[in-house]
Formats: C-alpha cells, sequence, structure tokens
C-alpha cells in the first residue's frame, strides 16, 4: 500500500513539475520588459551588439518551483490529513518538508537581494550560512546522527567508524556554502549556470531512482519531490538562456539552484554522492582559491576575453607585480609556473617587473588548452565535461567504492 500510494505521490510530482517547466517556458520572456524597466539587467560582453539583457530571472524561476511545492504539500499527507483519528501522521516527515522549503525560500531571496544590492564577497560566505540553520536544526532534532564509516584502509587504525560530533554540523554547512557559490563562480558564458545545474540534478534523479528500492528508499522519495520541479524550471530557464542568451540567470539562480541540491543533499543522506556529482565545481573552486582568498589580484568580473574580430572568445588576464605578493601568493605563482597550469607573461616595465596570468577559472584553464573558442562551443565543451564527470561519479559511487567500504 505504502509504496503503490509512493508511485501515486511521484507521479502527481512529476506531472506538476512539467507543468511548472511550461509555465516557466511561458512567462519568463513577457518579465523580461518589467526587468529592464526596473533595471535589473546586465550587458552580454562577449557579442558584438552590447544589448541590455534582463538580469535576474533565476527568481521567476525560484517562484514557480515554490508555487509547486507548496500545492505539493498536502499530497505526500492527504491520507494522515483526511483521517482525524489518525494519530501516526509523520512529524518529523512534515517538519523536514517545510525546513527544506524555508531555506530554499531565504536563498531565493537573498540571491535576489544580492542581484538587487550587488552584495561583496564576503556576504556571500554568510548568507548560505544562515540559510542552512532550519536544515540543521531538523536534522539535529529529527536524526542527530554524526556516525560516519571509516573506510577499510583505514579501520586498522581508527575503527568501523568516528562519532565527528559538531564537525559534522560544521561540515554540512560548509556544503550549503560551497553548493550555492560553486555554481556562482562558474559562470561566464552563456547557458553554463542552468546547463551545469539541469545536468547535476539530472544526475542526482538518476541516482534516487536507482536507490529508491534501498534501505534510505524514502529518503531519495524525499529527494525526488524536490529535485523534479527544480529539474522543470531549470531546463525552462536553459532554453531561454542557451547561447544566444535572451535572459541572464542572476546570483538568485546560482543560490537557488545550489540550496536545492544542498537541501536533498543533507536530508537525503547522501552528501558524498552530491559532492562526486559537482567535481567540475570542485576543479574550478581548487584553481580559483589563489584568486578567490587575494594571493592573487582578483578582478571583479573573470569573463573570458571577447575577439569582436573573430567573434570568439579568449582568456582573460590579471596584471601585477610578483614582488607585491605576499608569502602566500609568491607560493602560489611559483606552482602554477611550475605545473604550467597557467598562462603568465613577465615583463620589465617602467616601474620594475611584472606579470600577467589567465583569469584562474576553470573557462581559461580549457580556453589555455585549447586555444580561443566561439562562445557556443566553450560552454558545450564545459557541459560535456559535466556529463563526464556525472558518468565518473557513478562509477566512483558504485564500482570504486567497493574498495573501501562494505557495499
Amino acid at each position: 500500500m505504502e509504496s503503490k500510494e509512493t508511485v501515486y505521490h511521484i507521479l502527481i510530482n512529476a506531472v506538476m513539475s512539467c507543468i511548472g517547466f511550461f509555465v516557466c517556458l511561458s512567462i519568463i520572456p513577457k518579465f523580461g520588459d518589467m526587468f529592464l524597466r526596473a533595471d535589473l539587467s546586465g550587458v552580454d560582453m562577449s557579442k558584438r551588439a552590447k544589448n541590455k539583457i534582463p538580469e535576474a530571472m533565476g527568481v521567476i524561476c525560484g517562484a514557480v518551483f515554490l508555487v509547486i511545492m507548496f500545492l505539493f504539500i498536502p499530497v505526500p499527507f492527504y491520507r494522515h490529513l483526511a483521517d482525524p483519528n489518525n494519530k501516526q501522521f509523520p512529524h518529523h516527515e512534515y517538519i523536514e518538508y517545510i525546513a527544506a522549503l524555508l531555506s530554499i525560500c531565504c536563498m531565493i531571496f537573498l540571491g535576489f537581494a544580492d542581484d538587487v544590492l550587488n552584495l561583496k564577497w564576503r556576504h556571500k560566505l554568510w548568507l548560505p550560512t544562515m540559510a542552512s540553520l532550519p536544515l540543521l536544526m531538523v536534522y539535529f532534532v529529527n536524526f542527530n546522527s554524526t556516525v560516519i564509516i571509516v573506510p577499510k584502509p583505514f579501520r586498522d587504525f581508527i575503527g568501523l567508524d568516528v562519532n565527528l560530533g559538531v564537525l559534522y554540523y560544521v561540515y554540512m554547512g560548509m556544503l550549503a556554502v560551497f553548493c550555492t557559490n560553486a555554481i556562482n563562480i562558474l559562470s561566464g558564458v552563456n547557458g553554463l549556470e542552468s546547463g551545469q545545474s539541469l545536468i547535476i540534478a539530472l544526475s542526482v534523479l538518476v541516482f534516487n531512482f536507482t536507490e529508491i528500492s534501498g534501505d534510505s528508499g524514502q529518503a531519495h522519495v524525499f529527494s525526488l519531490y524536490f529535485i523534479m520541479p527544480f529539474t522543470g524550471v531549470c531546463a525552462a530557464l536553459l532554453y531561454h538562456n542557451w547561447y544566444p542568451s535572451r535572459v541572464f540567470v542572476g546570483d538568485t539562480f546560482c543560490y537557488f539552484s545550489g540550496m536545492t541540491f544542498a537541501v536533498v543533499a543533507i536530508l537525503g543522506h547522501f552528501s558524498k554522492t552530491m559532492l562526486l556529482f559537482f567535481i567540475p565545481q570542485v576543479i574550478n573552486f581548487v584553481y580559483s582559491t589563489p584568486q578567490l582568498f587575494r594571493f592573487i589580484p582578483c578582478p571583479r568580473h573573470r569573463l573570458p576575453q571577447y575577439d569582436p574580430k573573430t567573434d570568439t572568445v579568449g582568456m582573460s588576464f590579471t596584471k601585477f607585480k610578483p614582488k607585491d605578493l605576499n608569502p602566500l601568493g609568491k607560493l602560489c605563482f611559483s606552482l602554477l609556473k611550475l605545473f604550467r597550469v597557467a598562462h603568465i607573461r613577465e615583463n620589465t616595465g617602467e616601474d620594475g617587473m611584472y606579470a600577467e596570468c589567465n583569469n584562474l577559472t576553470l573557462l581559461n584553464l580549457i580556453l589555455k588548452f585549447l586555444g580561443p573558442m566561439h562562445e557556443r562551443t566553450l560552454v558545450i565543451v564545459l557541459l560535456t565535461i559535466q556529463i563526464l564527470c556525472s558518468l565518473v561519479a557513478f562509477g566512483i559511487r558504485y564500482q570504486l567504492a567497493k574498495l573501501f567500504y562494505d557495499v
């Protein structure tokens, strides 16, 4: 009975997700003029024509997503709500659902505030932390499981499991911060933010359906309730954001997307697997670290440089004096030169030696090895890498994990 009801619930959610896709597909262009009048717009720097394009359209997708999830609330609980004598109401599941929506709603609001107010990077690190607190409190009340299984090679030294205590909550808070910012810093070409989010969402969907009959089936059903509507609205946004983009997604969508992934990973109990789906974002973060932490000068925008003569994009650069770097900056600069993972030009000017280094993003790294290319080609390359990394993630999760865990 329970399994049949679950199938009905998933089907209803899938139908509502399809409706959300068509609603977003229809209304996003209609809101474009409204956003332009409100001066929520940006200029596509990688085009010959510097036209203004509506910005922060991710808030439309976020709003449609929330409406779907609000309307879906009674569906998983209708049998309990319809029976006044039923004293077995699943309060813990209901609270999880509401807390997850609260965290996502907070992140959409804070993301839109960022698009309007143009917040600084230090604020962007604190916002996801604050928005994840309801999620962590629910996890504490409902589960409070902070024990991790030790990989086989280390069990002779540490034991079968380790209780991390408060460190586990720190890890989950950092996961929320990483997910919300990782998509944001891997951006700069039409369709990249929405495209990578859609591929990750589809990967999570495949993983959830694969695991739905296992011991943690209910947790994966919970994840499906959120990921299917997200996939619908994300696909609609990608349609309008694909090259040549008619809308920009804004920081709102990046925060909304990242928090949705963090929510299902934490409450669905597959945070390690979720990180596997973020392999390109992890690589981009590690490669960007010298600039993100200001060891090497970081301009506000690290977009690839557009060449209007050839209609291609190439590496963009940051310029600085190596002698002015702090010790960590000099170490990073030396490592980049040693391993040749950055294009560095050193010259002598009137005021001494200076260097030009490509901005440290995965986009520029690809352009370094493959050379300048059309913007559409670049985003196709990046999304292909995302798909390949998802396949690698499944290989690690279902094959390599056998070497380290009893699965």
